[in-house]
Formats: structure tokens, sequence, C-alpha cells
């Protein structure tokens, strides 16, 4: 029998000693993934790149979260493995959350309940405690559950251990979890763009800010070194975890966050891709409960909605590729003033928020739309927050923003239709995107969705793919066929 160790070096990584060399490259082979679109990049077109990255190196090294993967594979090579522990030992005793563990505190003015003790919900108290069974994992959590709350309860909780820090992919999605942080009375500190706070014992940050925090703090520009910033941190939390995929974020929890042993992540998607998934498995661990939209739905926490799918009739044009196609869908002067006017009478019943990918899109339709705002990735912080929180008192708000900073993280309940304009594909993208309409308010508890594609070639296989994802999400749905001309 042939022995090799598996040495676990921190709370992610960990790394095979002793196996043989065609073990090895099976090793590698097993953990290598499909990237998603790698067939478009010049280096796989010139066959410099197989289209797939391996989250195990030949040398032996993987994640921790993976072993199972490539177990069998090494059993089957006759080897007998020991195990090297190398991880500090941690004693974790966390409460039984109940639904009263922060009634204490009451609602800010401005909530519904304003006023009343905060009672965490059913399915929030068992969020909780699920996570406190599973030191790193995942729970996918529809957008409007509470996510944030959430998270400021378990940084409560873990106090008595240690220090938490909240890693968020957007600056405003900072700025709402800091007021449910300082609303339960925690010392919470934040850490992006201008504002830098140290010291606290609680700290909610962008993953790009502190991308650029580790990478100073490596050339040693940066005011304290990052492992000093993360001094007794013994919590992270990614909301919105599924922008793990990205390699940044996923290099942060598995380089200077890989001692942390408390690793979860609140997500309203999961990736349907696998290489996405591994990443996020890779990252932070499994998924270990799910609460769907629906259900919420089903329950009032949120508004119900029906998708109107007006598939605009293209036939008198043909491209050869996506590009092209969509260049036009998105620019063509006929169709952004028929769908403007459709808009603009939408608005007619209520707060109205129009998605859309590019901003000379989203300029064209400013001017195609009387009152209407557009705001994108160059607006300035305070802007945009200025006209999300006019939705709270207006009626007939037209907003038109960017996917990038609107399908993640702003709250804005009172909006009354949402409209994506060819949002693609992407599970994650629409999913989200949706999530922006489904928030109630006092006077709301329905969202009119409306999704403009088109019957050309490729926009027709992409709603084909959305109407897929809308029938996994049951949301309703009916298609109309629209001759603008």
């Amino acid at each position: 029998m042939k022995k090799a160790t598996l040495v676990l070096m921190d709370s992610v990584n960990c790394k095979f000693i002793g196996l043989d060399p065609i073990t090895r490259k099976k090793f590698n082979e097993t953990l290598k993934f499909v990237v998603p679109h790698a067939r478009h990049t010049p280096q796989f077109k010139l066959k410099r790149w197989d289209g797939k990255i391996s989250f195990g190196s030949i040398s032996g090294t993987t994640y921790i979260n993976l072993v199972e993967r490539v177990l069998p594979l090494i059993i089957d090579a006759g080897y007998e493995i020991e195990i090297d522990d190398q991880r500090p030992e941690y004693n974790f005793n966390f409460p039984e959350i109940t639904e009263d563990f922060v009634a204490s505190r009451c609602w800010p003015p401005g909530h519904e309940r304003a006023g009343d003790p905060i009672m965490l919900r059913d399915y929030q108290v068992d969020a909780i405690n699920t996570f406190f069974q599973n030191h790193n994992s995942i729970a996918q959590i529809s957008t409007g559950a509470g996510k944030s709350l959430i998270c400021a309860c378990i940084s409560l909780a873990i106090e008595l251990h240690g220090r938490s820090i909240v890693i968020v992919p957007s600056k405003s999605l900072v700025n709402q979890t800091e007021e449910d942080y300082k609303n339960l009375g925690l010392d919470v500190g934040v850490f992006y763009g201008d504002r830098k706070e140290f010291g606290h014992q609680h700290t909610i940050c962008t993953w790009q800010s502190l991308s650029v925090f580790d990478k100073k703090s490596k050339l040693d520009e940066a005011p304290i070194p990052i492992d000093e910033f993360l001094e007794n941190v013994i919590c992270v939390i990614t909301d919105e975890a599924h922008t793990c995929k990205g390699n940044m974020l996923r290099d942060l929890l598995c380089g200077p966050m890989s001692n942390i042993p408390l690793r979860w992540g609140l997500t309203g998607t999961i990736p349907k891709e696998e290489f996405e998934f591994i990443a996020l498995l890779a990252s932070i661990g499994p998924v270990v409960g799910e609460i769907k939209a629906s259900d919420l739905q089903e329950r009032g926490v949120l508004a119900n909605c029906n998708v109107d799918i007006l598939q605009l009739q293209d036939n008198h044009v043909e491209f050869p590729d996506w590009e092209s196609e969509h260049k036009f869908i998105v620019s063509d002067r006929d169709r952004l003033e028929w769908i403007a006017n459709y808009c603009h009478k939408l608005s007619e019943s209520g707060n109205t928020l129009i998605l859309i990918e590019r901003k000379e899109t989203g300029f064209a339709f400013e001017k195609l739309i009387p009152d209407s705002i557009f705001v994108y990735g160059d607006t300035k912080q305070k802007e945009r927050s200025k006209e999300f929180k006019d939705v709270q008192t207006a009626t007939n708000k037209i907003i038109i923003a960017t996917y990038g900073i609107a399908a993640v993280g702003i709250n804005i309940p009172r909006i009354f239709n949402l409209v994506l304009f060819e949002p693609g594909k992407s599970f994650i993208r629409v999913i989200q995107s949706i999530g922006r309409g489904l928030r109630k308010a006092n006077d709301k508890d329905h969202v009119n969705i409306t999704d403009f594609c088109s019957n050309l070639k490729f926009s027709s296989r992409h709603i084909s793919k959305r109407r897929g994802f809308y029938d996994d999400a049951k949301y309703k749905h009916k298609t109309t066929k629209i001759h603008y001309k």
C-alpha cells in the first residue's frame, strides 16, 4: 500500500504530498472545468488554450472543499492517506437563535414597521442556525428576504469569538448593510472609496477596495498591512456570493483571508455554470439551504409578479453574429422610439425602472422618454442614492439604469414596473434583475415585468433561455409579438 499525506494548510487550501506523477496528472485533469465563453477568446481560437482552468495544480495543491472530488482516484491508485491538519483549533459555541434575538431593537423611521421590535422571520432564524451548524457554507436566499439583517445578526452572535468582515459587491450595498448594523447597535466601520475605517468590531467592505488594499499591502504602500487589518477576524460573510466567480474575490478569500475559520455566503442565485459554482464551493463552501422568491411570494413577503415578453418583429434584417445583431437591437431608432413610447405610457401606472446594458442606449432613452433620468457607472454615488431614494415618495418616476449598477444590491421597493431591455441569457443577471422589483411597499404588492426581445436569430435563442429561467422561478409569463413598423 502506497502512502500519501493530505496537508490541511489553512481554512481553504490543502496539498497532497507523495503522489506519483501519473496520479498528479489525473488529479489536475479531474479538477479542470470549462470556462464559460472561453471559445470566444483569442487564446482559444489560436489553440493556445483548451478553455479550461484547473482548481488543482500538478504539484498536488487544491482546496479543502474539493478534496472529495479527487479522493476516489487517489484511493483507486492504491494510496493510503494520512491527514496533517495544521489549522488552529477553535471551539465555537453559538447560541440557538430565535425570532426575538434582536427584539430589544426597533425598526427605524421610514421602514414599513417603523417603531416595532425587530422580530426575525422563521426562514431568517433557520438560515442563521443552519450557518452555525455548517461553518463553511452558502445559503441561496432570494433578494428581498432580508439578507443584510441576517448578516448583522450573525456578526452580533459571533462577537464573543472575534471580529467579522462582510464583503459586498457595491458601494450602495455597503451603505445599506451599514444601516442594519447600526440599527442593531453594532460597532461597525466601512472600507471602500474615500471611507476607509479601521479598528471596528465589524467592517463592511467592497471586494474591489479589499483587492486594492491587498496589492498595496504587498508593495508596502498601504496605511497598515492587510494582515493587521484582518487581525482577530474569525468570520467572513460574502453577500451576493455569486460574485466569487471573479478571480479577485476568490484570490482574497483563498489568500490573505485563508486563515479565517468561519466563512459564509449569501446569494439569490447560485451559478448554473459548473466552473462558476466550483469557484464558490472552493472559496466558501457547499450550499446548505434555499429560500426561493416564489416561496416568499406565496407567504406575502415579496411582491407577486408577471412577466410580459414583448417580442419585436425584425424580419426585415438578418445578421451573421450576435455582436452585429445586438448592435442593431440596442441602437435602431425606430425600435428605440417604439419602446420609449411604451415605457412612457407604462410609467403612468407607477414608478418604472428600465434596465439596459449600453450607455449609448441609456442616453438615447433619456432623450426619448420625457422626465426620465439615466443612472450609470459614471454617475456619482450621492446622485444615484438621491434618485433611488426619490422613488420612495414619487408616483410616476422613470429611472433608466445599467444592469451593472442596478441589477445587484439596490433597495428600491416602490418600483411598480420593471423593464428588462434585452438582458441576454445569463441566469444570474436575469434573476437578480427581477429581484429589484420584488420588494414590497405599503402601497405595493405586485410588480409588472416587461422583457423586450427580438425575433431575430440570437435574441430568439436568448429569450428561449429566459423562459426556462422564468419557469424555474415559477414566474408567470406570456409572449406577445409586436409589429412596431
